[in-house]
């Protein structure tokens, strides 16, 4: 869905310095998600979509890029993660997942292997998602050209080629961006309607009283 307002890769082998994704069957049905977390995560962006995702079936696994698999938030709430970065398995996963916050949005980035799958999913057509000051994370990979995208305001020059947005989400193909805490209700929402469809996402915010009101 281009440009709509809101509402896929092996581990890099050590000898390589690119990951090359091919999209391939999935063995189950269910969908597959990553939601990496780095010291100074947000930490309602980020536990949001674990969360809802997981309220509407989705698996979601809390990744730590860090050498410990509890990870503190921007506001120093600590939490207990899935597993480590090396432990994953991207050919299984449907998507991943970048939430913001200060210094957590900058960790992230310098993760080369993550870099990496970000840039490989890319190429592939699979979902990348981000969030508040994340989505510089994709313009400074060159990911957003010609796509519609918004992040937290002061970040829109880090959306190199992207037409901005001030919606509280957007979803141009294969990638969604959204601008902060306060749209991670709308975040969550989106990647929920892409994977799985509209009236999940509208099943999921009813049940827990979400009434948009911008």
């Amino acid at each position: 869905m281009r440009g709509v307002q809101c509402s896929q890769v092996p581990a890099m082998p050590a000898s390589r310095s690119r990951v090359v994704y091919h999209k391939e069957r999935q063995v189950d049905n269910m969908k597959k998600i990553a939601v990496f977390f780095a010291e100074g995560y947000e930490e309602i962006e980020a536990l949001t979509v674990v969360d809802l995702c997981r309220r509407a079936g989705i698996q979601v696994d809390m990744v730590s890029v860090t050498d410990s698999l509890t990870v503190n938030g921007a506001h120093q709430i600590p939490v207990i993660m899935d597993k480590y970065l090396s432990a994953v398995d991207f050919m299984e996963l449907d998507m991943l997942v970048l939430p913001g916050g200060m210094p957590g949005t900058v960790n992230l980035e310098k993760v080369p292997a993550l870099m990496e799958q970000v840039k490989a999913f890319h190429a592939a057509g699979k979902y990348i998602a981000a969030i508040c000051a994340a989505p510089s994370v994709f313009g400074h990979l060159g990911l957003l050209e010609g796509r519609t995208a918004c992040c937290y305001p002061g970040f829109e020059e880090d959306l190199t080629g992207a037409k901005i947005s001030f919606g509280s989400c957007e979803v141009d193909g294969h990638i969604i961006t959204s601008r902060g805490m306060g749209c991670a209700i709308d975040f969550a929402a989106a990647i929920i309607s892409e994977l799985l469809d509209a009236e999940k996402a509208a099943d999921i915010t009813s049940k827990i009283i979400y009434k948009k009101n911008f």
